[in-house]
This record gives structure tokens, C-alpha cells and sequence, in this order.
């Protein structure tokens, strides 16, 4: 039956139930097979036509939650970064942060010099000869897609930081690119301009194997977000202190104390953080 059920996305398309992309979101997030039989089998249950696939997540979600904290919490990293907000910064610096796992020197929130004005640049990273200016565009709405108009107003942009940096002494030489990384995605017309000029288009799943998701996933950086022991205004007080990782709830319980954790929850969510620290995706 549930191959036959429609189902709503966030943009409104309407596509068929697909029981295959349900499994491999629940594998990914490191749930075991019977786990997932037994989730697959219950969402067919409550299926019907058009049903909203955030209906659907929200569902699978609590089942998964029930069989383990660490594996929903995993489930919901889509979710998780969407929560990176509203501001946007959140998601500037958890950018920052990935690049930084993968060897660059990085700095967020820069104003640079360019050739003709000065810009605000979300995040600088430089590894030997590479030198990038990433641009973050943060949506907390999945349905909402950057457009071409967004390669096209970065890549001027860069055109101009470029042109300074190489004038930078020992910088000639040096690989200067632009960048744009969205949490969500881009449209066609996006992606094939990004592509013609050089800009790196990175969204939640493109390129294939080097995407927003498959970054994290195996670097293991989870956002505090991602956590089902805390609250939603308690991760918000932790962002608004620029705390955005996981990872550094793990061994620093005064960052719990400060929001005002009795000690009795701040292990268990440090139990949560670590464990899902611990977990990555292999390729």
C-alpha cells in the first residue's frame, strides 16, 4: 500500500512514499536493521495521502528516540542545523568549525579589504595553498532554496576579495576560490552558474559525497541542537554563548552549570554528547 500513498515534502511537490530513502536516513544515523524493519513497518501503518514528510520525520523520530537517544539524535542532524538560529551566526561559526576539523586555519565574521570596497566575509579558511571566502546562507525553513541570484551576488563579490588577495605578498600563487554553503539546497539554475564561474557549491546534499551532511557525518562534529536531553531554550542560551558543537559539552560541565543544570542532568546530557561524539558515518 505505502507504495501507492503520496506524500507532501516541504516545497509543497507531492512524490510517492518511498519505504527505501525512509531506511537509508535511519541507517545512516546508525540504526540497525531490526531497528529499522520495525520503524519502516510502523510509519506504513499511519501513512496517508498526502501526509507531510515532516509528519512522517516527526514520527520516526520519536520511535527511534524510544530504542535510543543518541541514534535520534542523529536522525534529526537536518533538523538539528535548522534549529541553528534564527540569527544565522550559529551556523557561520558551525561552518567554520567543520573546515577547521579538516586542517584550515579559520576565522568567522571578517570584514576584508577588497580591491574596490571592504565586505563582510562569514568565514576565511587557508590551508597551504589554499585560500577560500565562504559565504553562509542559512534557511530555517527546508523548503526554501538559494537561487541563481545568490552564486551570482557571492561570486562578484569574490571577484573583488580575489583580486586583493592576490596582491598579497606570497599570495600569487595561491588557489583563491569563493564559496557558498547553504543548509538547505540549490535550484538548478544555482548550481550550473556556480559551476561555469568556479564558485564551490556546497548544500545539504551536493555535491555527492563531499555535501554539507556527508562532511559532518564524517568528521562526527554534531551541533548542540542535535541533543534530545536539552531543551530548546536551554540550546538556545548555549548558542548565544557561541557554544554550537557537541563536542564541547563533553568534558567542560561549567558550560551546563551556567544555564543552570542540576548536576544529576548535566551528566546525562554529557553522557548523550559523548556518545554521539563518538559515533561516525563511514564511506
Amino acid at each position: 500500500m505505502s507504495k501507492s500513498v503520496v506524500i507532501t515534502k516541504a516545497s509543497g511537490e507531492q512524490v510517492p512514499f518511498s519505504a527505501e530513502k525512509l531506511r537509508k536516513s535511519l541507517h545512516r544515523a546508525g540504526a540497525g536493521k531490526d531497528v529499522i524493519e520495525i520503524i519502516v513497518s510502523e510509519i506504513e501503518k499511519i501513512l496517508y495521502p498526502g501526509i507531510s514528510t515532516r509528519e512522517i520525520y516527526r514520527d520516526a523520530f520519536s520511535l527511534l528516540k524510544k530504542q535510543s537517544r543518541p541514534l535520534a539524535a542523529k536522525y534529526k542532524l537536518k533538523k538539528a542545523i535548522q534549529q541553528l538560529g534564527p540569527s544565522g551566526y550559529p551556523f557561520e561559526k558551525y561552518v567554520g568549525e567543520i573546515f577547521k576539523h579538516e586542517g584550515y586555519a579559520v576565522q568567522v565574521g571578517q570584514i576584508v579589504q577588497g580591491h574596490c570596497v571592504q565586505h563582510e566575509v562569514d568565514v576565511i579558511a587557508q590551508k597551504d595553498d589554499l585560500h577560500f571566502m565562504i559565504e553562509c546562507k542559512f534557511h530555517s525553513d527546508d523548503g526554501r532554496k538559494c537561487d541563481v541570484k545568490i552564486p551570482l551576488y557571492i561570486h562578484s563579490r569574490f571577484l573583488d576579495v580575489g583580486r586583493a588577495w592576490k596582491e598579497i605578498s606570497g599570495h600569487a600563487q595561491k588557489f583563491h576560490q569563493g564559496w557558498v554553503v547553504t543548509n538547505t539546497r540549490f535550484t538548478g539554475d544555482a548550481i550550473q552558474y556556480g559551476t561555469c564561474v568556479g564558485l564551490q557549491l556546497t548544500s545539504w546534499d551536493f555535491p555527492k559525497k563531499n555535501s554539507l551532511r556527508e562532511r559532518i557525518d564524517r568528521a562526527g562534529l554534531h551541533p548542540i541542537t542535535c541533543l534530545t536531553t536539552l531543551t530548546k531554550n536551554e540550546k538556545q542560551q548555549l548558542l548565544d554563548k557561541g557554544i554550537v558543537l557537541c563536542k564541547e559539552l563533553c568534558h567542560q560541565d561549567h558550560l551546563l552549570n551556567e544555564i543552570s543544570l542540576v548536576p544529576k542532568r548535566v551528566r546525562k546530557v554529557q553522557e548523550e554528547a559523548k556518545l554521539l561524539c563518538q559515533s561516525k558515518i563511514e564511506f
